[in-house]
């Protein structure tokens, strides 16, 4: 069957493949990938380098699992090997697409029928929305449906098609469709993974919420908030509660984000500071090992109930400097919200945690100048910068 037609009216207004520069060498020492200097393109660069490292591997990676559909297969790498670069990367800086490729990294041959050609329908959908396919490609397996972050559209293997997304921001929007392979494995122990859910609220009140906490990032932290205009593409709502705020990301995915509603804004804010700052060190991990010692053993962690790899307490207090910093400029400006024991509650969690990462962790070159930033603004938030 030709596989996919495409629907008319579909697309994004303005929509053309990005440019990404991207280099197989591997990353520089960064300096300010926590918080960016003004100018900086630390964030964007890392990106850029995670996004090329999917583009390299991704024809090797499909011939390695080619057994599951091998006429598929060989019609998408003749393909591939015509697309423009530019199209290409447009469609693998996006989680709906990368992800699919980072899992099946993963995945031992011959276990990744379905990832492959769920990949396969995938790439030959957008490339072809992106207008950089002469024709339709025909696919003898198709999938049961595809989501597409490029078009925002979700398609069926029997040609319904609706758009279960609602813009937030520029390139962001709340995702109420995902294909995440890995988004019902969780790693805290009070969560039980992470399937699309709006709590019971209307997808507006979402939209609302993630507003206005964009809306406050971008006013005190306007260098991060711009890197969040690049990093968080797609927000998944995972239920309501008013007690607590849970949150996940996942390194195969970047771009995603998946957050609960809470009525504080505060909450919903360092919410999305915290996520999109793990998606940042996500991409660094792509690029680097950051720590020889990452995985094991197990340290106490200043958040988590369990006890955690330097990994973990690694991604928490790389999450919250930036949560400290923005109540840091928010008090500066006379903002209540910002209050002094929250703002000392986090100060002390990323003290704890970089006591335990200056103890204990073994870094790479790279992960020396991440360590060195951790350490400047441990100092500067006690008083010594």
């Amino acid at each position: 069957m030709p596989w996919p037609a495409r629907s008319a009216g579909s697309g994004i207004a303005g929509d053309s493949p990005c440019r990404i520069h991207y280099t197989s060498a591997r990353s520089s020492v960064p300096r300010d990938l926590t918080l960016p200097e003004p100018g900086s393109t630390t964030a964007r660069d890392i990106f850029s380098r995670a996004v090329g490292r999917v583009m390299r591997e991704l024809r090797p990676l499909l011939r390695r699992h080619a057994a599951a559909s091998p006429d598929d297969v060989a019609t998408m790498d003749a393909v591939l090997a015509r697309a423009p670069p530019g199209a290409l990367a447009s469609v693998l800086r996006r989680p709906h697409a990368s992800a699919l490729v980072r899992t099946l990294r993963a995945t031992p041959a011959g276990q990744g029928a379905d990832l492959l050609i769920e990949l396969l329908a995938t790439l030959a959908f957008d490339l072809h929305h992106l207008g950089a396919l002469p024709s339709p490609v025909a696919l003898r397996r198709t999938p049961p449906r595809i989501v597409s972050l490029t078009a925002r559209q979700r398609i069926t293997r029997e040609g319904a098609v609706d758009a279960p997304f609602h813009v937030v921001e520029r390139d962001t929007v709340l995702s109420l469709a995902d294909n995440n392979p890995l988004s019902m494995l969780e790693a805290h122990p009070d969560k039980q993974g992470n399937a699309v859910d709006l709590g019971g609220h209307p997808a507006q009140a979402w939209v609302d919420a993630l507003r206005a906490a964009l809306s406050l990032i971008a006013t005190h932290l306007p260098d991060l908030r711009e890197e969040m205009a690049l990093y968080v593409q797609s927000i998944v709502p995972v239920g309501y509660d008013a007690e607590r705020h849970l949150s996940a990301s996942y390194r195969e995915a970047l771009g995603t984000v998946y957050l609960t509603l809470h009525p504080h804004l505060m909450t919903m804010t360092e919410a999305l500071v915290h996520e999109f700052s793990h998606n940042k060190l996500n991409a660094l991990f792509e690029l680097d090992d950051v720590l020889h010692n990452a995985f094991s053993p197990l340290y106490r962690s200043p958040v988590r109930p369990d006890p955690r790899p330097l990994h973990g307490v690694l991604l928490a207090v790389h999450a919250f400097v930036p949560v400290a910093r923005l109540y840091e400029q928010m008090r500066k400006a006379g903002d209540a919200r910002a209050t002094e024991a929250r703002f000392a509650d986090i100060v002390r969690i990323n003290r704890e945690g970089t006591e335990v990462l200056q103890a204990h962790a073994r870094p790479t070159p790279v992960g020396q100048g991440l360590m060195d930033e951790l350490v400047r603004w441990d100092r500067h938030f006690a008083g010594g910068a």
